[in-house]
């Protein structure tokens, strides 16, 4: 078996020295371009790779960013997934994806397990963490930004879209389409998302002289929205129109709705969800929603950990980003209203 190239191989056939080919291969070290092309040159002729575990060793560094995620059957979360790996990766980091459940015990397991990989840092998507998690990640130094979803805790920094004024604008524009039995589909309700989209949407009820006419609760499970769509359609006082907390939910009632119950969207009943996923843009939906900006909140996650990273003493943030309504044919679009 071949000898292992080392750093050192490399640096003698491009003539510098071993901390220069350390340099080359450490994201953001500076390094002459001309350096930098000669040790690459002879890395490639040696078929020389860095070891990353060892240089983590030396730097206390993994460049590793945990990433956990309660569930990928939402479209909205394998969209935001690609947007914060490839914005992590423009920072020279690697991204490692762990999979939880909105359990507290399960998340503040899999929360243990990054520790043992020795991130950097955590991005939990939708997963809430315990008091005594963070104040552990706090003290080890390693930040934690939460996307999609907040928690009262102020240690953690956060980045939502506006899911308040999101509900909120749901609820003025079926008001507007003349809707007067208005059924709101809600998520898992131990999450902020779920309780402040709701809360804008029957603000938004309230202010116009309405109340909810009907309420069931999907845990943003796709099977679950099919079973209360069945429940909540099913009599002949059925609401006119429903507000499904998100898209995914709102695909499953609309299926029920024309598929099982024979009705129309939107001449019987009319549909609206939240996330504005690519399958919400399809023929086979065209479903109005509140757009989250993925792109954006991405982009905000991002920076907070990386401000975070750099300067320990940075404060915590809470980013709540507009979104904007989507009209589309699943809902009678009222007269003068425009995307």
């Amino acid at each position: 078996m071949p000898d292992k190239v080392t750093a050192l191989d490399v640096a003698e056939r491009a003539g510098v020295s071993r901390s220069a080919v350390s340099r080359v291969f450490t994201p953001g070290a500076s390094v002459s371009k001309r350096t930098a092309d000669k040790v690459r040159q002879a890395a490639d002729a040696l078929g020389y790779r860095p070891n990353v575990l060892a240089r983590s060793l030396i730097t206390g560094r993994s460049r590793i960013i945990g990433l956990v995620v309660a569930y990928l059957e939402n479209h909205f979360y394998p969209e935001a997934i690609e947007r914060l790996s490839r914005k992590l990766q423009e920072q020279g980091y690697h991204v490692l994806v762990f999979l939880s459940s909105n359990s507290g015990e399960e998340a503040d397991e899999v929360m243990e397990e990054l520790l043992d990989y020795q991130v950097d840092g955590i991005i939990a998507a939708s997963v809430g963490m315990s008091n005594d998690l963070t104040q552990r990640c706090e003290a080890a130094g390693i930040p934690i930004v939460l996307f999609n979803r907040a928690q009262d805790d102020d240690r953690l920094s956060s980045v939502t879209s506006d899911n308040y004024h999101g509900g909120r604008k749901l609820a003025e524009f079926l008001v507007a389409g003349g809707y007067t039995r208005i059924a709101h589909i809600a998520g898992w309700e131990g999450a902020s998302t779920q309780r402040d989209r709701e809360a804008g949407f029957v603000a938004g009820l309230n202010a116009a002289g309405q109340a909810l006419y009907a309420r069931g609760v999907s845990d943003f499970k796709f099977d679950q929205a099919k079973a209360v769509a069945r429940e909540m359609f099913a009599g002949p006082d059925r609401p006119d129109a429903v507000f499904c907390a998100n898209d995914h939910m709102a695909f499953a009632v609309m299926d029920v709705l024309r598929f099982e119950l024979g009705l129309k969207v939107p001449g019987d009943v009319s549909v609206v969800g939240y996330d504005d996923v690519t399958l919400a843009a399809w023929p086979s939906y065209d479903l109005t929603t509140v757009r989250q900006p993925a792109g954006q909140m991405a982009d905000a996650t991002v920076e907070i950990l990386m401000d975070r990273l750099n300067d320990p003493e940075t404060k915590p943030r809470r980013v709540a980003l507009d979104g904007p309504l989507v009209l589309r044919g699943s809902a009678r679009i009222p007269k003068g209203w425009t995307s």
